[in-house]
């Protein structure tokens, strides 16, 4: 991700879990969650996708003193960008070393696993 689309991982898991966020936003602490990150580790992700012009923090509706980090229409379109890559690169450093498995079967096993 970092050579093809300069982006590192970590900004595409936040920019991909704010997508799939209602309204596209997420308290920095859901955000912090969602990306298994430490709430200062998420601050610098976002703030350096801010700077892009990907992310926007904005105060919350109901609560004055929690942000919510939001995501813009050039993140949504930058995330789109970068998805095939992304793709591309779980393929060839996962997908590919499961030759021979029943690939159907181990999206099960899986899926329990996370729930």
């Amino acid at each position: 991700m970092t050579q093809e689309q300069r982006m590192s991982a970590t900004e595409y898991l936040a920019l991909m879990h704010l997508s799939e966020a209602p309204g596209r936003r997420l308290r920095m602490g859901g955000l912090s969650s969602a990306c298994e990150m430490s709430l200062s580790g998420t601050t610098r992700i976002v703030h350096r996708l801010e700077k892009e012009g990907f992310i926007q923090r904005v105060r919350c509706d109901h609560d004055g003193r929690s942000w919510h980090a939001a995501l813009t229409d050039a993140g949504f379109a930058r995330l789109e960008e970068a998805w095939p890559s992304n793709l591309a690169a779980v393929r060839r450093h996962f997908l590919d070393h499961l030759t021979g498995l029943d690939l159907k079967t181990l999206a099960a096993a899986l899926h329990k696993v996370a729930t």
